[in-house]
């Protein structure tokens, strides 16, 4: 994509061969046009990479003031409530708010936003960490020029930019922070063999949630060895499989190991009625990628007949509504994710001239609850 600037009706008439005025009927559907002419508009429109100018189709009632929020799912607790504060804030500013969910497909996330861009959507809002590989990269730089030729913009939310170059506005939370106060509860409570489940190689979020983890280790005296992640990736499922793996093993991780679920072990036998003759484990606690995480977490640590946090403690991060509801409530980080959506939506529009190219960093905090003390005795 070239940075060139917007296409214009003129160049589209005469890749054509007809008039502007005949373009504009084509274009608009409201007037009779033969076939022939509006295959050769269209596909004139199409090789140019042209959009049609949404403030000038506003000014003769055919526009609307619209923000697309694009998702991995809605089943998430953490994107529905993201979504629910785009949704807040562009409804308080008479914007119609489009939801799209890719399921991670970078195929349908392509699709998505150029139907916004063809539909003069203002803003294009994209949600939650990513791999960012090179053809993330190339993607997010293609988008958000192609946008803001065609006078909308780019929000990354809850990810950072790529390449600060791009003409894109960053609104995401301190992952880093967060993580490495959790896990500094953990180390206060009297822990010192914590694994993080729920890492996730290459994902911005979870990568700055483990950077957090070992950050706060380190703070606290604790070698390299003394972390263990656990790359299981996030939800409820991967949470419990991966807790079941790491209950079910016997021996040692390994200094500083990162394992995949199937080879991840323990120091000891696990402790508890599964195993009546294993004395304490070494690992005492559990900090989990998110709350989903937590909660398979949770329910593997329960079938295998243990106790939270009387055996094992557990923390998780984002503060969904139903944290304070698991067994036992659950200690977490609460991260501002419908503040989230409404800053997407409030900054780009406050200060459009500026909003490109900027970066607002929000803030996290630790909500205390049921899950964590100190290590057992012996542990």
């Amino acid at each position: 994509m070239t940075s060139k600037g917007r296409v214009t009706i003129r160049e589209v008439a005469e890749r054509a061969g007809v008039s502007m005025a005949t373009v504009s009927r084509v274009l608009s559907g409201n007037h009779p046009v033969p076939a022939s002419t509006r295959a050769r508009v269209l596909r004139a429109a199409r090789d140019l990479d042209y959009v049609a100018n949404a403030h000038a189709r506003a000014l003769v009632g055919g526009g609307r003031k619209m923000v697309a929020v694009v998702l991995r799912q809605v089943t998430s607790p953490f994107y529905a409530q993201v979504a629910e504060g785009v949704e807040a804030e562009a409804a308080a500013r008479g914007w119609l708010c489009l939801v799209g969910t890719t399921g991670g497909d970078p195929g349908r996330e392509l699709e998505f936003v150029q139907l916004m861009r063809e539909e003069g959507a203002g803003l294009v809002i994209l949600v939650g960490g990513v791999v960012e590989d090179d053809a993330y990269r190339e993607r997010v730089a293609h988008y958000a020029q192609a946008l803001a030729s065609s006078g909308a913009r780019l929000v990354l939310c809850g990810r950072p930019a790529p390449d600060p170059d791009i003409p894109a506005l960053v609104v995401e939370f301190d992952n880093e922070a967060g993580a490495r106060a959790i896990t500094g509860h953990l180390l206060s409570a009297g822990h010192r063999r914590i694994v993080f489940l729920g890492g996730l190689p290459g994902n911005t979020a979870l990568d700055a949630r483990v950077v957090g983890y070992r950050a706060a280790l380190a703070e606290h005296g604790l070698g390299p060895e003394a972390a263990h992640v656990v790359d299981c990736g996030l939800g409820r499922a991967a949470g419990h499989r991966a807790m079941t793996e790491l209950l079910k093993a016997g021996g040692d991780l390994g200094p500083g190991d990162t394992a995949t679920p199937d080879t991840a072990t323990l120091d000891t036998a696990t402790p508890g009625t599964a195993t009546p003759d294993a004395g304490p484990a070494r690992f005492t606690a559990v900090f989990a990628g998110d709350d989903m995480v937590a909660a398979g977490a949770l329910r593997a640590i329960a079938d295998a007949g243990l106790r939270v946090p009387q055996d094992i403690s557990v923390v998780g991060y984002n503060d969904i509504p139903l944290a304070e509801d698991f067994n036992p409530p659950l200690t977490t980080v609460r991260t501002p994710a419908e503040e989230l959506g409404r800053a997407a939506v409030r900054i780009a529009l406050r200060d459009p001239e500026h909003a490109a190219g900027a970066h607002h960093l929000l803030g996290t905090h630790i909500v205390v609850r049921d899950s964590v003390q100190p290590p057992p005795p012996g542990a």
